[in-house]
Formats: structure tokens, C-alpha cells, sequence
């Protein structure tokens, strides 16, 4: 079993996230009804959401469960960042799917990231990225104030992808 860069693991279930590092929490109304909520959940915990995303995704399970292995890669030839994690927790509720993967050795960053999909009583569907970060390695301490921001981006096309996803539904 691999074993993560930070000690908090799980953090991102539950509040506050821990002190020391940048906190990111992005909301996006992605749909409305049973059958977007089951189209994204099923998007987020089989790594869809990613991929439609332009994130290249190597798991070592079909769907996100605690102890499996995920790589996330961006970029492209020598300009890509490889990013290896763990899937910490998963969530495959009745109104709330999602997942939680946390940094290995070699990640750009030292922390953990959750991606979980809410049906409201309301029938409205909600995607919720949840992160607690900080640099790990000398070129994402050398770019600084500006990882947050591309993080929040990618929160944000995260929830236009999974928007487009469940209105497929």
C-alpha cells in the first residue's frame, strides 16, 4: 500500500480542513433530478468527469474505491505534470456520491482533493470540489499564488464537464 504526503487523511469529509494549507471549495449546479444525479455520480466515481475534462487518468480500478491507485496527467511531452494519488474514501449514498483521493510521492502538491455529487431534497444536483494543498515539489513552489488559481479553474471546468453529463441524461 502506498503511503500519502500528509497526515490529515480524510480531512476533506468533514470541516474545518486543516490549518497549513491553501482550502478550495467550488459549488456547481450541475442538474435536477434522479436521473442527472445518477449520471454524474456515476461520471465523478468512474473517472468520466476527468477524462471529458482533458485530465488523462490511470486507475487500477474501473470505478473509485479506498486503496486504488490514481494518476492524474496534464500537459503534454516534457511540459506534463504527472500526479499520482490514493483514493482515501468514497461516498455511494442514496443523495450524495463521490470519492476523495489523496497525494503520493512525486505529486506536485501535498494534500487531498474530494469531487462529490449531492442530491438536494429540492431535486437539485450539486457537485462540490473540496481541497486542502500546499506545494511539494520545487516547480509548484516556484509558480505559488498562481496553483490556487489554476486550481479553481479546474474546479470550475469539473463542473461545466459534469453539467454537460447529466443533461445527457
Amino acid at each position: 500500500m502506498s503511503t500519502l504526503t500528509y497526515p490529515e487523511r480524510g480531512a476533506t469529509a468533514h470541516r474545518p480542513l486543516p490549518t497549513g494549507y491553501h482550502h478550495l471549495h467550488h459549488r456547481t449546479l450541475v442538474g435536477h433530478g434522479r436521473a442527472a444525479f445518477e449520471a454524474a455520480g456515476a461520471a465523478v466515481t468512474t473517472f468520466r468527469m476527468h477524462r471529458r475534462a482533458g485530465v488523462r487518468i490511470r486507475a487500477d480500478r474501473e470505478r473509485a474505491q479506498p486503496g486504488g491507485a490514481v494518476e492524474c496527467a496534464i500537459g503534454f511531452g516534457p511540459l506534463r505534470i504527472v500526479a499520482p494519488c490514493e483514493v482515501v474514501w468514497t461516498a455511494y449514498e442514496n443523495d450524495r456520491v463521490g470519492f476523495a483521493y489523496g497525494t503520493l510521492a512525486r505529486h506536485p502538491e501535498c494534500g487531498e482533493e474530494s469531487f462529490v455529487v449531492h442530491l438536494a431534497a429540492d431535486g437539485a444536483v450539486w457537485f462540490t470540489v473540496t481541497a486542502f494543498s500546499r506545494p511539494a515539489r520545487w516547480y509548484s513552489r516556484l509558480v505559488g499564488p498562481v496553483v490556487p488559481l489554476l486550481q479553481r479553474l479546474y474546479a470550475r471546468r469539473y463542473g461545466n464537464t459534469l453539467r454537460r453529463i447529466a443533461a445527457g441524461a
